[in-house]
């Protein structure tokens, strides 16, 4: 016999964790479905530890660019203490138990096990029907994709769960993917003795960003001795000895993809992209394609009647920003309350590499694919005031893309040292559609980093 409650959400990643608990907080009947982990992968194997291995690795960094204290470069760092902090700070059971006891205390029904859409309104879980009134709140997030190459099915290979759990850093790291994650945990591996290799399918890392951000780290990992692959297609993957070797086929006409050679390490990190598992939620339950990637909403985050989906499944951004923003929205909805419904001009996403890259809106090409009247403006951080101070890794540059007819930025990025930061107040420019004209009246602090968006909105006169 079904269950009746008010709402049920399936999956409490960060998203819908936080919208759980707001429901229940306003006097709703919740019921929290979660087959993993309570907080979602971003706390266990993704923003959170990955940031802990990234802030040693940069430390590392910044010392070998002091002359004299850069030490013994025969001798690899230790890795242990940065295993160590994430176990002691980001282990499953002391965060999940933590997370889900936040949870209940909120008045929240935790339920342990896979959820199910069995019927419109209606979730089955750990051999619980429940049925919900108000209805259900989809928040299932995304798993590492295994892309089909023959011989890796089977093989002991890395995603970034695997990677942040290391304890300690292989001798050599085969990386399969130039996307954020693949070049985040590159990097940090390398600045702790590991040789690192790249490969990617595309013709350049960072493929979804701006070209010169790409070309940026590319040449920051080349000096850094990261070997970058580029238009390559592994065809096969081979486990033996305690050792991958990765064949290429098909390298591009710059002969950059290396076709026919055959890549060696002690590990390989898959990070090819993410999916959700639309046909095993059971959306087709609800009148909803399982055959499609994501689940599109409205500006309430509605996919159905009694049906919201919030965070990864959207298909808006794979962020932990964006399920919180839309957690938000959704709840809103939910309860009955009035509120501006999403938008997405404005969308920031960090790469936490050295340096960073912080863009926000549009990139160039993606607004002339867009058949809109664009002009850019660019201007490099080693020769802005602040970038002539920090020297040793002041690589980096703001590039701005404008909007010509309203004279509003829609893209924006911001590389460099802090780029993340910086970002902060060109993605307040981008959302609130601040005419450009006001930028450049601006009064920016000298010296800083954010003093070169100054520059790139002079430049956008050029």
């Amino acid at each position: 016999m079904a269950e009746e409650v008010d709402v049920v959400v399936i999956g409490l990643g960060p998203g819908g964790e936080d919208a759980a608990g707001r429901l229940a907080e306003a006097g709703l009947a919740v019921v929290g479905v979660e087959a993993r982990l309570v907080g979602g992968e971003c706390p266990y194997y993704a923003c959170v530890p990955t940031k802990m291995m990234l802030r040693a690795a940069d430390l590392l960094a910044e010392g070998r660019r002091i002359p004299g204290m850069a030490g013994d470069s025969s001798v690899r760092p230790d890795w242990s203490p940065v295993a160590a902090r994430i176990r002691d700070e980001a282990t499953d059971g002391w965060n999940d138990k933590t997370a889900a006891d936040r949870l209940t205390g909120k008045g929240v029904t935790l339920v342990r096990g896979r959820g199910r859409i069995t019927a419109p309104r209606e979730v089955t879980a750990a051999g619980r029907t429940f049925r919900a009134r108000r209805g259900i709140l989809v928040n299932i997030g995304t798993e590492p994709s295994e892309p089909p190459i023959d011989g890796l099915a089977g093989t002991p290979f890395w995603t970034n769960r695997e990677a942040v759990r290391a304890e300690r850093a292989p001798g050599s790291l085969l990386v399969l993917g130039g996307g954020v994650v693949g070049v985040e945990m590159a990097q940090s591996f390398a600045r702790f003795g590991t040789e690192v290799t790249i490969v990617e399918m595309a013709d350049r890392l960072l493929s979804s960003d701006e070209p010169e951000s790409s070309e940026l780290i590319a040449k920051v990992f080349r000096n850094e001795g990261i070997t970058v692959r580029t238009r390559a297609k592994v065809t096969g993957v081979r486990h033996h000895d305690d050792a991958f070797t990765l064949e290429l086929g098909g390298g591009g006409g710059d002969g950059s993809g290396g076709g026919g050679e055959r890549l060696t390490g002690e590990r390989l990190l898959v990070a090819t992209g993410r999916h959700s598992d639309l046909a095993g939620l059971g959306i087709g339950a609800a009148g909803l394609d399982e055959g499609a990637k994501t689940i599109p909403v409205d500006g309430d985050m509605l996919a159905a009647d009694g049906l919201w989906a919030i965070g990864d499944v959207t298909g808006k951004g794979q962020f932990t920003h964006m399920s919180m923003y839309q957690s938000a929205i959704a709840v809103r909805d939910i309860l009955g309350e009035a509120g501006p419904q999403a938008a997405y001009r404005a969308v920031p996403r960090v790469t936490f590499t050295d340096p960073e890259i912080g863009a926000v809106g549009l990139t160039e090409a993606q607004a002339r694919d867009q058949n809109l009247p664009v002009r850019t403006g660019y201007a490099p951080i080693p020769e802005s005031a602040r970038g002539w101070i920090h020297k040793a890794g002041n690589e980096g540059f703001i590039k701005l893309v404008e909007q010509t007819e309203q004279g509003i930025l829609i893209g924006a990025t911001a590389a460099g040292p802090y780029g993340g930061e910086i970002l902060g107040a060109l993605a307040v420019a981008v959302h609130a559609e601040v005419p450009v004209a006001v930028l450049r009246d601006m009064i920016y602090a000298y010296p800083t980093f954010h003093r070169t968006i100054e520059t790139a909105v002079a430049a956008l006169n050029e």
